[in-house]
């Protein structure tokens, strides 16, 4: 499916069909994604969580309690869920850690290449860190970075999905240790297909017009 075709097919389903399931392949591709989005300097600084079992999307629930219990169905009836974790802090070993890893896969022809990129990307994460301020503000714009390129994917899969913040991520945290492991919830994404009652799914797609919002220069 070109790009196009499935922004255009793709929307925020709001009702899951649980008798169809995401195939264990569709399932690897789904990890595929979150593994290779882009992110700035490559500091990948996100965790997930993949639920496919019914004890797993339970569990990922526990955020839809309460003042979300809205969104609780969208997580039950789902086929897989996924939680976006952004990373708290990020330190100096994890930035030793990604330029080891990038070494291991090949990326530096020579030692010096390593270290001009492992001072880069320290120059950026000092500088939001210390002159910004705005360092975890900032590691949570690359989660959103793959959550776009993660919602055009599942779409070109075929694939419904539906993001929600609306979700009680300090229960997340919790539930999953995460805060303890360096990280936070910040949305979740939940996938399957459509049921044939779902309101939304029939509605017209609206946008800003491209006049509006594109400047040609």
């Amino acid at each position: 499916m070109e790009p196009i075709q499935a922004l255009n097919q793709r929307y925020s389903t709001k009702e899951f069909d649980q008798t169809k399931n995401i195939s264990a392949e569709e399932i690897e591709k789904i990890k595929g994604m979150l593994q290779l989005a882009p992110s700035s300097t490559n500091v990948q600084p996100w965790h997930f969580i993949l639920a496919t079992t019914e004890e797993g999307k339970k569990r990922v629930a526990k955020g839809a309690e309460g003042t979300f219990s809205f969104n609780e169905p969208k997580v039950l009836d789902a086929s897989a869920v996924v939680v976006f974790a952004t990373k708290t802090d990020i330190t100096d070993e994890f930035l030793h850690h990604i330029s080891e890893k990038e070494d291991q896969d090949g990326r530096f022809a020579e030692q010096k290449f390593k270290e001009m990129n492992h001072n880069v990307r320290k120059m950026f994460v000092d500088t939001h860190k210390y002159d910004m301020k705005d360092l975890y503000h900032w590691s949570e714009k690359q989660t959103y970075l793959n959550v776009g390129s993660f919602l055009l994917g599942v779409a070109e899969l075929g694939i419904d999905a539906v993001p929600m913040e609306g979700m009680d991520m300090k229960a997340l945290d919790e539930e999953f240790n995460l805060r303890e492991k360096g990280f936070t919830s910040s949305v979740v994404v939940s996938l399957g297909y459509r049921t044939s009652t779902d309101f939304n799914a029939d509605l017209p797609k609206s946008r800003l017009d491209q006049a509006e919002i594109i400047e040609e220069v």
